[in-house]
């Protein structure tokens, strides 16, 4: 039986308890509604989640495999290339103390770095070229033009000072017959005769 006004005033309510009662009547039946609807709504996201739970399941990792491989090759680029300027820094460093031990100045010594080929430059555990001697040869014929001549030329004199015994023997300065001579010798070579 539903509860309408005709069956409150039949009970013999009156009209304004009638509007009160079908009042609070239809707030709790709107109450019920709006529960009834969410359980729809929540059963909505139940299947929502379940939909979402067997997509993860058909693909599991969810691209993480091919998002690993990418990371990884990009930090073996990165490794790799570190590691190869790191070679070339070494290999350069050596390859100019070469061009130096070659006699290049330092105009040579640059352009020979800059023309280099480095996948032939070889270095030894020790951080130096290998067949150091053969580079140094091929640098000397290549940049001739760069190489420089360094002579060590005495100094020029004209009337050198003579010797009055500098650099004698304590045997040669006392065979000397000249007293004098002699004297003057063991004065210039004192530390021979412990004075």
């Amino acid at each position: 039986m539903a509860l309408t006004r005709k069956f409150l005033a039949a009970l013999g309510i009156d009209a304004d308890k009638v509007d009160e009662i079908i009042s609070a009547h239809a707030e709790t039946v709107d109450a019920l509604k709006a529960e009834r609807d969410s359980y729809k709504s929540d059963a909505d996201k139940l299947t929502a989640v379940q939909s979402e739970l067997n997509d993860l399941k058909a693909k599991p990792d969810d691209g993480y495999k091919e998002k690993y491989e990418k990371v990884k090759k990009d930090f073996d680029d990165f490794k790799t290339a570190t590691e190869n300027e790191k070679t070339l820094a070494a290999k350069k460093t050596a390859f100019t103390e070469i061009c130096k031990d070659a006699g290049l100045n330092e105009k040579g010594v640059a352009k020979a770095v800059k023309y280099a080929d480095w996948d032939s430059i070889e270095l030894d555990e020790d951080g130096k070229v290998k067949d150091a001697k053969a580079h140094i040869k091929s640098l000397k014929e290549e940049w001739a033009e760069h190489v420089t001549v360094e002579s060590v030329k005495g100094a020029n004199t004209p009337n050198p000072p003579g010797n009055i015994g500098g650099g004698k023997s304590k045997e040669e300065i006392m065979s000397i017959k000249d007293p004098v001579a002699r004297q003057t010798a063991i004065a210039e070579n004192h530390e021979l005769f412990g004075f």
